[in-house]
Protein backbone atom coordinates (compact mmCIF):
# COMPACT_ATOMS: atom_id res chain seq x y z
CA UNK A 1 0.00 0.00 0.00
CA UNK A 2 1.14 3.34 -0.55
CA UNK A 3 4.10 1.68 -2.27
CA UNK A 4 5.09 5.20 -4.79
CA UNK A 5 4.41 7.18 -1.60
CA UNK A 6 8.35 7.93 -0.43
CA UNK A 7 9.69 7.98 -4.11
CA UNK A 8 6.79 10.73 -5.09
CA UNK A 9 7.49 13.02 -2.25
CA UNK A 10 11.19 12.82 -2.98
CA UNK A 11 10.04 13.83 -6.27
CA UNK A 12 8.17 16.38 -5.29
CA UNK A 13 10.36 18.08 -3.20
CA UNK A 14 12.79 18.14 -5.81
CA UNK A 15 10.42 19.91 -8.14
CA UNK A 16 11.30 23.18 -9.42
CA UNK A 17 8.94 25.94 -11.17
CA UNK A 18 7.84 29.90 -10.22
CA UNK A 19 4.71 29.00 -10.10
CA UNK A 20 2.76 30.54 -6.66
CA UNK A 21 1.04 27.26 -5.98
CA UNK A 22 2.08 24.10 -7.39
CA UNK A 23 0.42 20.21 -6.81
CA UNK A 24 0.81 16.85 -7.65
CA UNK A 25 -2.23 14.21 -7.51
CA UNK A 26 -1.60 10.31 -8.22
CA UNK A 27 -3.73 8.14 -9.19
CA UNK A 28 -3.14 4.13 -9.83
CA UNK A 29 -6.02 2.13 -10.18
CA UNK A 30 -5.87 -1.72 -11.52
CA UNK A 31 -9.30 -4.11 -10.36
CA UNK A 32 -10.79 -6.59 -13.09
CA UNK A 33 -14.35 -7.69 -14.05
CA UNK A 34 -15.56 -11.63 -14.03
CA UNK A 35 -18.16 -13.20 -15.53
CA UNK A 36 -20.13 -16.44 -15.72
CA UNK A 37 -22.66 -16.57 -18.41
CA UNK A 38 -24.99 -19.47 -18.77
CA UNK A 39 -22.86 -21.44 -16.06
CA UNK A 40 -19.84 -20.85 -18.86
CA UNK A 41 -16.77 -18.58 -17.35
CA UNK A 42 -16.07 -15.76 -19.68
CA UNK A 43 -12.64 -14.41 -20.13
CA UNK A 44 -11.32 -11.86 -17.11
CA UNK A 45 -11.13 -8.36 -18.49
CA UNK A 46 -8.15 -7.36 -16.52
CA UNK A 47 -7.05 -3.22 -15.84
CA UNK A 48 -4.09 -1.44 -14.95
CA UNK A 49 -3.27 2.55 -15.17
CA UNK A 50 -1.02 5.11 -13.25
CA UNK A 51 -0.23 8.31 -14.31
CA UNK A 52 -0.19 11.99 -11.80
CA UNK A 53 -1.56 15.29 -12.77
CA UNK A 54 0.58 18.24 -12.16
CA UNK A 55 -1.50 21.62 -11.25
CA UNK A 56 0.22 25.14 -11.14
CA UNK A 57 -1.27 28.42 -10.09
CA UNK A 58 0.63 31.50 -11.55
CA UNK A 59 -0.76 35.10 -10.81
CA UNK A 60 -3.98 33.73 -10.52
CA UNK A 61 -4.35 31.50 -13.23
CA UNK A 62 -4.69 27.73 -12.84
CA UNK A 63 -3.54 25.26 -15.32
CA UNK A 64 -2.85 21.39 -15.50
CA UNK A 65 -0.84 19.20 -17.23
CA UNK A 66 -0.90 15.10 -16.73
CA UNK A 67 1.78 12.42 -16.87
CA UNK A 68 2.29 8.51 -16.87
CA UNK A 69 5.83 8.99 -16.76
CA UNK A 70 6.22 9.43 -12.71
CA UNK A 71 9.81 9.55 -12.53
CA UNK A 72 11.62 12.81 -11.59
CA UNK A 73 12.07 14.23 -14.89
CA UNK A 74 8.42 13.21 -16.17
CA UNK A 75 7.31 15.01 -13.09
CA UNK A 76 9.34 18.06 -14.09
CA UNK A 77 8.04 18.05 -17.86
CA UNK A 78 5.00 18.23 -17.10
CA UNK A 79 4.68 20.81 -14.12
CA UNK A 80 6.73 23.16 -17.07
CA UNK A 81 4.27 22.30 -19.57
CA UNK A 82 1.66 23.19 -16.67
CA UNK A 83 3.13 26.39 -15.83
CA UNK A 84 3.51 27.09 -19.93
CA UNK A 85 0.13 27.05 -20.10
CA UNK A 86 -0.92 29.31 -17.51
CA UNK A 87 1.56 31.82 -18.40
CA UNK A 88 -0.32 31.86 -22.34
CA UNK A 89 -3.60 32.03 -20.40
CA UNK A 90 -2.76 34.93 -18.20
CA UNK A 91 -3.14 37.40 -20.42
CA UNK A 92 -7.03 36.15 -21.60
CA UNK A 93 -8.06 34.93 -17.50
CA UNK A 94 -11.36 34.92 -16.38
CA UNK A 95 -10.59 34.19 -12.69
CA UNK A 96 -8.05 35.41 -10.01
CA UNK A 97 -7.85 32.84 -7.72
CA UNK A 98 -4.71 34.21 -5.81
CA UNK A 99 -7.42 34.28 -2.78
CA UNK A 100 -8.58 30.98 -3.57
CA UNK A 101 -8.12 28.60 -0.22
CA UNK A 102 -5.59 25.69 -0.68
CA UNK A 103 -4.91 23.02 1.29
CA UNK A 104 -2.37 22.01 3.94
CA UNK A 105 -4.17 18.94 5.28
CA UNK A 106 -2.38 16.02 6.28
CA UNK A 107 -4.36 12.76 6.47
CA UNK A 108 -5.00 8.79 5.72
CA UNK A 109 -8.08 7.02 3.95
CA UNK A 110 -8.77 3.39 3.89
CA UNK A 111 -11.70 1.77 2.78
CA UNK A 112 -13.32 -0.27 5.62
CA UNK A 113 -11.73 -4.29 5.21
CA UNK A 114 -8.96 -3.21 3.33
CA UNK A 115 -6.07 -5.31 4.80
CA UNK A 116 -8.52 -8.44 4.29
CA UNK A 117 -7.40 -10.48 1.49
CA UNK A 118 -9.81 -11.03 -1.15
CA UNK A 119 -10.59 -14.04 -2.40
CA UNK A 120 -8.58 -15.52 -5.82
CA UNK A 121 -9.79 -15.24 -9.32
CA UNK A 122 -10.42 -19.29 -9.07
CA UNK A 123 -11.96 -18.70 -5.60
CA UNK A 124 -14.26 -15.73 -7.48
CA UNK A 125 -14.86 -17.89 -10.50
CA UNK A 126 -16.01 -21.16 -8.42
CA UNK A 127 -18.45 -18.59 -6.44
CA UNK A 128 -20.00 -16.87 -9.61
CA UNK A 129 -20.22 -20.37 -11.22
CA UNK A 130 -22.06 -21.83 -8.08
CA UNK A 131 -24.44 -19.65 -8.76
CA UNK A 132 -24.71 -19.74 -11.99
CA UNK A 133 -25.62 -23.33 -11.70
CA UNK A 134 -28.47 -22.68 -9.25
CA UNK A 135 -30.52 -21.09 -12.16
CA UNK A 136 -33.27 -23.77 -12.29
CA UNK A 137 -33.69 -25.57 -16.05
CA UNK A 138 -36.31 -23.76 -17.77
CA UNK A 139 -36.80 -23.46 -21.94
CA UNK A 140 -37.91 -20.02 -20.72
CA UNK A 141 -34.76 -19.08 -19.47
CA UNK A 142 -32.52 -17.82 -22.34
CA UNK A 143 -29.77 -16.09 -20.89
CA UNK A 144 -28.33 -15.27 -17.59
CA UNK A 145 -24.93 -13.75 -16.02
CA UNK A 146 -23.35 -13.64 -12.39
CA UNK A 147 -20.62 -11.52 -12.37
CA UNK A 148 -18.51 -9.73 -10.05
CA UNK A 149 -16.22 -5.76 -10.48
CA UNK A 150 -13.51 -5.17 -8.24
CA UNK A 151 -11.38 -2.08 -8.24
CA UNK A 152 -8.25 -0.88 -5.93
CA UNK A 153 -7.74 2.63 -6.02
CA UNK A 154 -5.04 3.97 -4.53
CA UNK A 155 -4.38 8.17 -4.38
CA UNK A 156 -1.73 10.54 -3.13
CA UNK A 157 -2.30 14.16 -3.84
CA UNK A 158 0.98 16.55 -2.54
CA UNK A 159 1.00 20.47 -2.54
CA UNK A 160 3.56 22.86 -1.48
CA UNK A 161 1.28 24.32 1.45
CA UNK A 162 1.92 21.09 3.18
CA UNK A 163 -0.85 18.93 1.93
CA UNK A 164 0.11 15.42 2.04
CA UNK A 165 -3.33 12.75 1.15
CA UNK A 166 -3.27 9.21 1.14
CA UNK A 167 -6.39 7.29 -0.16
CA UNK A 168 -6.43 3.34 -0.61
CA UNK A 169 -10.07 2.65 -1.54
CA UNK A 170 -11.24 -0.97 -2.76
CA UNK A 171 -14.68 -1.40 -4.37
CA UNK A 172 -16.63 -4.19 -4.93
CA UNK A 173 -19.70 -4.93 -7.91
CA UNK A 174 -21.80 -7.95 -7.45
CA UNK A 175 -24.21 -8.61 -10.04
CA UNK A 176 -27.16 -11.05 -11.20
CA UNK A 177 -29.23 -10.87 -14.29
CA UNK A 178 -31.61 -13.42 -15.68
CA UNK A 179 -33.44 -12.99 -18.92
CA UNK A 180 -37.08 -15.32 -19.58
CA UNK A 181 -38.22 -15.44 -23.23
CA UNK A 182 -41.90 -17.09 -24.30
CA UNK A 183 -41.34 -16.27 -27.72
CA UNK A 184 -43.71 -13.89 -27.60
CA UNK A 185 -42.01 -11.43 -24.72
CA UNK A 186 -38.77 -11.36 -22.91
CA UNK A 187 -38.53 -10.15 -19.55
CA UNK A 188 -35.18 -8.66 -17.85
CA UNK A 189 -35.08 -9.71 -13.78
CA UNK A 190 -31.31 -8.40 -12.35
CA UNK A 191 -30.05 -7.61 -9.01
CA UNK A 192 -26.96 -5.00 -8.69
CA UNK A 193 -25.09 -4.88 -11.47
CA UNK A 194 -25.34 -0.80 -12.49
CA UNK A 195 -27.39 -0.04 -9.16
CA UNK A 196 -24.98 -2.21 -6.25
CA UNK A 197 -21.85 -0.90 -5.12
CA UNK A 198 -19.93 -0.51 -2.17
CA UNK A 199 -16.49 -0.27 -0.68
CA UNK A 200 -15.35 -3.32 1.40
CA UNK A 201 -13.87 -6.51 0.76
CA UNK A 202 -16.02 -9.63 0.80
CA UNK A 203 -17.97 -8.51 3.27
CA UNK A 204 -19.60 -6.58 0.41
CA UNK A 205 -20.78 -10.07 -1.13
CA UNK A 206 -22.65 -11.13 2.07
CA UNK A 207 -24.07 -7.77 2.22
CA UNK A 208 -25.57 -8.00 -1.11
CA UNK A 209 -26.97 -11.81 -0.71
CA UNK A 210 -25.58 -13.02 -4.12
CA UNK A 211 -25.33 -16.97 -2.47
CA UNK A 212 -28.71 -17.79 -3.17
CA UNK A 213 -30.00 -15.03 -5.09
CA UNK A 214 -30.01 -16.38 -8.79
CA UNK A 215 -33.39 -19.02 -7.84
CA UNK A 216 -34.73 -16.24 -6.84
CA UNK A 217 -33.86 -13.79 -9.32
CA UNK A 218 -34.87 -16.42 -12.61
CA UNK A 219 -38.35 -16.82 -10.56
CA UNK A 220 -38.74 -13.40 -10.38
CA UNK A 221 -38.30 -13.32 -14.50
CA UNK A 222 -40.96 -15.56 -14.73
CA UNK A 223 -43.43 -14.57 -13.19
CA UNK A 224 -43.05 -11.11 -15.17
CA UNK A 225 -43.62 -13.41 -18.09
CA UNK A 226 -47.54 -14.11 -17.43
CA UNK A 227 -47.90 -10.80 -15.44
CA UNK A 228 -50.39 -8.53 -17.06
CA UNK A 229 -49.62 -4.93 -18.22
CA UNK A 230 -48.90 -2.43 -15.93
CA UNK A 231 -52.30 -0.73 -16.24
CA UNK A 232 -52.26 2.98 -17.23
CA UNK A 233 -53.60 6.03 -14.51
CA UNK A 234 -52.62 8.06 -11.60
CA UNK A 235 -51.95 6.22 -8.65
CA UNK A 236 -49.33 6.44 -5.30
CA UNK A 237 -45.93 5.58 -6.52
CA UNK A 238 -44.16 3.22 -3.54
CA UNK A 239 -40.05 3.62 -4.84
CA UNK A 240 -38.22 0.98 -3.65
CA UNK A 241 -34.51 2.07 -2.57
CA UNK A 242 -33.04 0.39 -5.73
CA UNK A 243 -35.30 2.81 -8.16
CA UNK A 244 -34.68 5.59 -5.72
CA UNK A 245 -31.12 5.77 -6.49
CA UNK A 246 -32.08 6.52 -9.90
CA UNK A 247 -34.43 9.17 -9.26
CA UNK A 248 -32.18 10.65 -6.82
CA UNK A 249 -29.41 10.70 -9.22
CA UNK A 250 -31.13 12.30 -12.55
CA UNK A 251 -33.59 14.65 -10.38
CA UNK A 252 -31.63 15.89 -7.44
CA UNK A 253 -27.76 14.88 -8.60
CA UNK A 254 -27.07 16.57 -11.47
CA UNK A 255 -29.71 19.67 -10.90
CA UNK A 256 -27.84 20.56 -7.79
CA UNK A 257 -24.28 20.76 -9.55
CA UNK A 258 -23.08 24.47 -9.24
CA UNK A 259 -20.87 24.08 -12.52
CA UNK A 260 -23.78 23.17 -14.19
CA UNK A 261 -26.19 25.75 -12.83
CA UNK A 262 -23.14 28.01 -13.81
CA UNK A 263 -22.78 27.26 -17.30
CA UNK A 264 -20.14 25.23 -17.49
CA UNK A 265 -22.15 21.51 -18.97
CA UNK A 266 -24.91 23.32 -21.18
CA UNK A 267 -23.53 22.17 -24.64
CA UNK A 268 -22.69 18.05 -23.60
CA UNK A 269 -24.57 16.97 -20.49
CA UNK A 270 -27.22 19.88 -20.02
CA UNK A 271 -28.31 22.70 -17.74
CA UNK A 272 -30.38 23.05 -14.87
CA UNK A 273 -33.62 24.36 -13.81
CA UNK A 274 -32.21 25.27 -10.49
CA UNK A 275 -30.87 28.68 -10.99
CA UNK A 276 -28.49 30.22 -8.46
CA UNK A 277 -31.37 32.19 -6.55
CA UNK A 278 -33.15 29.24 -5.32
CA UNK A 279 -31.00 28.30 -2.12
CA UNK A 280 -32.64 29.34 0.27
CA UNK A 281 -35.59 29.57 -1.41
CA UNK A 282 -36.92 26.84 -2.99
CA UNK A 283 -39.10 24.16 -1.98
CA UNK A 284 -37.89 21.56 -3.47
CA UNK A 285 -39.68 18.98 -2.00
CA UNK A 286 -41.77 18.27 0.84
CA UNK A 287 -41.05 18.64 4.54
CA UNK A 288 -40.45 14.75 4.34
CA UNK A 289 -37.60 15.37 2.32
CA UNK A 290 -33.75 15.54 3.73
CA UNK A 291 -30.87 15.00 1.56
CA UNK A 292 -27.53 14.90 2.15
CA UNK A 293 -23.94 14.83 1.12
CA UNK A 294 -22.32 12.43 3.27
CA UNK A 295 -19.15 11.28 3.17
CA UNK A 296 -19.34 9.61 6.30
CA UNK A 297 -20.66 5.85 5.33
CA UNK A 298 -17.69 3.74 5.28
CA UNK A 299 -18.73 1.25 2.81
CA UNK A 300 -20.40 4.17 0.53
CA UNK A 301 -18.68 4.03 -3.08
CA UNK A 302 -17.72 7.94 -2.39
CA UNK A 303 -16.86 8.03 1.04
CA UNK A 304 -13.54 9.88 1.61
CA UNK A 305 -11.63 12.23 3.86
CA UNK A 306 -10.87 15.28 1.16
CA UNK A 307 -11.66 15.73 -2.01
CA UNK A 308 -9.37 15.64 -5.52
CA UNK A 309 -8.88 19.43 -4.40
CA UNK A 310 -7.77 18.77 -0.88
CA UNK A 311 -11.15 19.95 0.65
CA UNK A 312 -11.82 18.20 3.68
CA UNK A 313 -15.48 16.73 3.62
CA UNK A 314 -18.03 16.56 6.08
CA UNK A 315 -21.45 15.74 6.15
CA UNK A 316 -23.81 18.62 4.86
CA UNK A 317 -27.75 19.37 4.13
CA UNK A 318 -28.42 20.31 0.67
CA UNK A 319 -32.13 20.34 0.89
CA UNK A 320 -34.06 20.22 4.69
CA UNK A 321 -37.33 19.44 5.03
CA UNK A 322 -38.13 19.66 1.58
CA UNK A 323 -35.81 23.67 1.26
CA UNK A 324 -33.54 23.62 -1.14
CA UNK A 325 -29.90 25.59 0.75
CA UNK A 326 -26.89 24.10 -0.59
CA UNK A 327 -25.78 23.04 -3.66
CA UNK A 328 -23.36 20.63 -4.94
CA UNK A 329 -20.10 22.60 -5.26
CA UNK A 330 -16.62 22.51 -4.98
CA UNK A 331 -13.74 24.60 -4.44
CA UNK A 332 -13.80 26.39 -7.47
CA UNK A 333 -17.28 26.59 -8.08
CA UNK A 334 -18.07 28.15 -4.51
CA UNK A 335 -15.22 30.93 -5.32
CA UNK A 336 -16.49 31.81 -8.58
CA UNK A 337 -20.23 32.21 -7.20
CA UNK A 338 -19.65 33.27 -3.71
CA UNK A 339 -21.84 30.03 -2.60
CA UNK A 340 -20.94 27.72 0.02
CA UNK A 341 -21.01 24.14 -1.23
CA UNK A 342 -19.46 20.85 -0.26
CA UNK A 343 -16.33 18.93 -0.93
CA UNK A 344 -17.20 16.92 -3.81
CA UNK A 345 -14.38 18.33 -6.78
CA UNK A 346 -13.24 14.67 -8.04
CA UNK A 347 -11.76 13.36 -11.16
CA UNK A 348 -12.11 9.85 -12.47
CA UNK A 349 -8.42 9.38 -13.70
CA UNK A 350 -5.43 11.16 -13.03
CA UNK A 351 -5.80 12.46 -16.78
CA UNK A 352 -8.74 14.61 -15.88
CA UNK A 353 -9.45 17.82 -13.97
CA UNK A 354 -11.46 17.32 -10.54
CA UNK A 355 -15.14 19.52 -11.49
CA UNK A 356 -18.31 19.09 -8.93
CA UNK A 357 -19.69 15.72 -9.13
CA UNK A 358 -21.89 13.73 -7.12
CA UNK A 359 -20.34 11.97 -4.32
CA UNK A 360 -22.59 10.06 -1.80
CA UNK A 361 -25.99 11.59 -1.95
CA UNK A 362 -28.49 10.13 0.11
CA UNK A 363 -31.93 10.43 1.40
CA UNK A 364 -32.31 10.92 5.53
CA UNK A 365 -34.90 8.19 6.48
CA UNK A 366 -37.93 8.67 7.99
CA UNK A 367 -40.27 7.09 10.34
CA UNK A 368 -42.51 4.60 8.74
CA UNK A 369 -41.73 0.50 8.20
CA UNK A 370 -42.26 -1.17 4.80
CA UNK A 371 -45.63 -2.66 6.46
CA UNK A 372 -46.59 0.75 7.23
CA UNK A 373 -45.50 2.63 3.66
CA UNK A 374 -48.18 -0.28 2.23
CA UNK A 375 -50.92 -0.22 4.93
CA UNK A 376 -50.87 3.75 3.92
CA UNK A 377 -51.48 3.37 0.48
CA UNK A 378 -55.19 2.48 -1.02
CA UNK A 379 -54.79 2.74 -4.44
CA UNK A 380 -50.64 2.63 -5.75
CA UNK A 381 -48.01 0.12 -7.35
CA UNK A 382 -44.93 -0.64 -6.26
CA UNK A 383 -42.10 -0.26 -8.01
CA UNK A 384 -37.80 -1.44 -8.33
CA UNK A 385 -34.87 -1.95 -10.32
CA UNK A 386 -34.40 0.90 -12.87
CA UNK A 387 -34.59 -0.53 -16.33
CA UNK A 388 -35.20 2.76 -18.54
CA UNK A 389 -34.30 6.34 -18.25
CA UNK A 390 -35.15 9.60 -19.77
CA UNK A 391 -34.88 13.32 -18.64
CA UNK A 392 -34.46 16.46 -20.27
CA UNK A 393 -31.50 18.64 -20.45
CA UNK A 394 -32.84 20.95 -17.74
CA UNK A 395 -33.29 17.53 -15.41
CA UNK A 396 -36.53 18.68 -14.84
CA UNK A 397 -39.41 16.76 -17.00
CA UNK A 398 -38.61 12.79 -16.53
CA UNK A 399 -39.90 9.41 -17.75
CA UNK A 400 -38.28 6.50 -15.76
CA UNK A 401 -39.13 2.49 -16.09
CA UNK A 402 -38.57 -0.38 -13.72
CA UNK A 403 -38.58 -4.23 -14.45
CA UNK A 404 -40.80 -4.97 -11.40
CA UNK A 405 -44.11 -3.92 -10.35
CA UNK A 406 -46.56 -4.78 -7.80
CA UNK A 407 -50.09 -3.34 -7.57
CA UNK A 408 -51.05 -2.33 -4.15
CA UNK A 409 -54.92 -2.13 -2.91
CA UNK A 410 -56.70 -0.85 0.55
CA UNK A 411 -52.58 -0.79 2.52
CA UNK A 412 -51.82 -4.70 0.51
CA UNK A 413 -49.91 -5.60 -2.49
CA UNK A 414 -51.65 -7.75 -4.91
CA UNK A 415 -50.47 -8.85 -8.34
CA UNK A 416 -47.30 -8.70 -10.06
CA UNK A 417 -47.22 -6.32 -13.20
CA UNK A 418 -44.57 -5.75 -15.93
CA UNK A 419 -43.13 -2.92 -17.78
CA UNK A 420 -44.11 -0.61 -14.90
CA UNK A 421 -42.98 2.87 -15.74
CA UNK A 422 -43.90 6.49 -14.30
CA UNK A 423 -43.45 10.33 -15.34
CA UNK A 424 -43.44 13.68 -13.75
CA UNK A 425 -41.42 17.25 -13.40
CA UNK A 426 -38.82 16.52 -10.90
CA UNK A 427 -39.63 19.73 -8.30
CA UNK A 428 -43.49 18.80 -8.39
CA UNK A 429 -42.74 14.78 -7.78
CA UNK A 430 -40.87 15.73 -4.75
CA UNK A 431 -43.22 18.04 -3.25
CA UNK A 432 -45.19 14.53 -3.69
CA UNK A 433 -43.01 12.70 -1.55
CA UNK A 434 -46.17 11.68 1.27
CA UNK A 435 -43.88 9.41 3.35
CA UNK A 436 -40.70 7.67 3.81
CA UNK A 437 -39.21 4.71 4.98
CA UNK A 438 -37.12 4.05 8.34
CA UNK A 439 -34.04 2.84 8.83
CA UNK A 440 -35.28 -1.23 8.16
CA UNK A 441 -35.67 0.19 4.85
CA UNK A 442 -32.43 2.33 4.22
CA UNK A 443 -30.06 0.47 1.87
CA UNK A 444 -26.28 1.78 1.17
CA UNK A 445 -26.60 1.55 -3.18
CA UNK A 446 -24.65 3.22 -5.91
CA UNK A 447 -23.42 3.50 -9.38
CA UNK A 448 -20.07 3.07 -11.42
CA UNK A 449 -20.41 4.57 -13.78
CA UNK A 450 -22.10 8.59 -13.77
CA UNK A 451 -20.70 10.38 -16.95
CA UNK A 452 -20.01 13.90 -17.53
CA UNK A 453 -17.72 16.53 -18.10
CA UNK A 454 -15.45 17.27 -21.89
CA UNK A 455 -13.23 14.69 -22.46
CA UNK A 456 -16.19 12.52 -20.63
CA UNK A 457 -15.65 11.51 -16.60
CA UNK A 458 -17.43 7.97 -15.82
CA UNK A 459 -16.93 8.28 -11.69
CA UNK A 460 -18.52 5.81 -9.02
CA UNK A 461 -21.39 7.96 -7.12
CA UNK A 462 -22.99 6.81 -3.70
CA UNK A 463 -26.44 6.96 -2.96
CA UNK A 464 -28.29 5.74 0.17
CA UNK A 465 -31.97 5.62 0.67
CA UNK A 466 -35.08 4.35 2.40
CA UNK A 467 -38.39 3.27 0.04
CA UNK A 468 -40.51 6.30 -0.38
CA UNK A 469 -43.94 7.12 -1.41
CA UNK A 470 -44.86 9.78 -3.78
CA UNK A 471 -48.95 10.57 -4.11
CA UNK A 472 -50.49 11.19 -7.02
CA UNK A 473 -48.18 9.68 -9.96
CA UNK A 474 -48.77 9.23 -13.69
CA UNK A 475 -48.50 5.69 -14.11
CA UNK A 476 -48.29 4.06 -17.24
CA UNK A 477 -47.29 0.36 -18.88
CA UNK A 478 -45.24 -0.86 -21.92
CA UNK A 479 -48.15 -0.51 -24.28
CA UNK A 480 -49.57 3.02 -23.29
Amino acid sequence: MFEHHATLKKHFSALRTTADFFSLRYVRESGHYLSVRKNVAEPPHLNHDEGAMLTVRVNGVEAYAATHDISLAGLQAALERAEQQARQILPHALLDLRDQHVSSDVADYLSPNLAQAFPSLSDCYQLLGDESAAVPQDDRLVNWEVSLGLTHVEQIYLNNAGAELRQAQRFVFPGVNVTAYDGNDSQTRTLGGSNFGQQGGFDVINRFGLVGAAPRIADEALQLLLAPNTPQGTRDLLLMPDQMILQIHESIGHPLELDRILGDERNYAGTSFVKASDFGHLQYGSPLLNVTFDPDIPEQLASYSHDDDGTPASKQFLIREGLLVKPLGGALSQFRSGMSGVANSRASSWNRPPIDRMANLNIEAGDKSLAQLIGGIENGILMSTNRSWSIDDARNKFQFGCEWGQLIENGELKGVVKNPNYRAISAQFWRNLSAVGDASTFKVLGTPNCGKGEPNQVIRVGHATPACVFSNVDVFGGDA
